[in-house]
């Protein structure tokens, strides 16, 4: 089946995954006004806009480098990549990245004048790091430090830079708002891991699924799926109860996929367990920052 190349663009972005962009962008700004910050909406949509460039820029990134690195193949159980599939070539996803945090760059501009260096620094890191994932002389993803990045970059350094464009500081809030997207991201990212582990461990892609047992995996992916809904603790003692409560929906889309990770071998169905944690992750943050509006 031919496709155009607007569309095998549109398919290397991960559409389904660009939840990890909205979410804590969403939960840094209900924490915000949570705590009575007069809230900058052009800021909001500007760092909204950035953070989802740099995640298709390094989509884009990921799909070239693990094709030159012999980690897609025709065997990979999941979704089939541009590169892989002979729909693109790595120099057109490479461009098309550099595109991506092109528009990245010209958003925070804006967003670094409003708020200066920390906005600058975590922008330039942003972007560094979006590329060395898979890219450069020591790729992340291949030494296990995968989870740590998007702890740190889709979780800690999301929420915590959109709380710095409305209040100018941050908080314990931000820190635990930080924390409980960044360990949604860190089980999506895990999913996708375990699934790959025996073909990425062939080619030397050591991700911390392919470095350890596989329970070891999966004891990580239950930690990290389900500390977020644990962590509500916090927003309880604040008294944010709607908070706390409505994102509990989040749990069944979450629980379907933690049935078929922990008690299925990896297959194709793991690619329905990353559907359901990304509609989790979203469905959660969605009510996390409409509960805290309420407050």
């Amino acid at each position: 089946m031919t496709i155009s190349r607007s569309r095998a663009l549109w398919l290397a972005a991960r559409p389904r995954t660009l939840a990890a962009g909205l979410a804590p962008v969403a939960v840094g700004t209900a924490i915000a006004h949570a705590e009575g910050h007069v809230l900058r909406w052009d800021l909001a949509g500007l760092a909204l806009l950035g953070a989802i460039a740099i995640q298709v820029g390094t989509n884009y990134f990921n799909d070239a480098f693990d094709f030159e690195k012999g980690a897609d193949t025709g065997e990979r159980l999941g979704p089939p990549r541009a590169a892989a599939s002979g729909l693109l070539t790595p120099g057109t996803l490479k461009a098309a990245a550099l595109a991506s945090f092109a528009v990245a760059m010209a958003c925070g501009i804006p967003l670094v004048m409003a708020g200066g260096l920390p906005i600058l620094a975590l922008g330039l890191l942003s972007l560094l790091f979006g590329w060395a994932y898979t890219g450069g002389p020591w790729p992340l993803a291949y030494h296990g430090l995968g989870e740590v990045f998007v702890l740190v970059f889709f979780g800690l350094g999301a929420v915590g830079g959109t709380y710095w464009l409305h209040a100018e500081t941050v908080t314990v809030a931000a820190g635990i708002g930080g924390l409980q997207n960044g360990l949604f991201a860190c089980a999506l990212l895990t999913v996708n891991n375990l699934r790959d582990a025996e073909r990425d461990a062939t080619i030397g892609k050591r991700t911390l699924a392919a470095r350890f047992d596989p329970e070891v995996g999966r004891t990580l992916l239950l930690l990290c799926a389900i500390a977020p809904f644990a962590l509500h603790a916090y927003w309880a003692g604040r008294g944010a109860w709607a908070a706390a409560g409505l994102t509990l929906v989040a749990l069944l889309p979450v629980a379907g996929a933690l049935r078929i990770v922990l008690y299925e071998p990896p297959s194709g169905r793991y690619n329905i367990a990353l559907a359901r944690v990304a509609g989790g992750h979203l469905v959660f943050a969605l009510l996390l920052a409409l509960g805290l509006f309420l407050a």
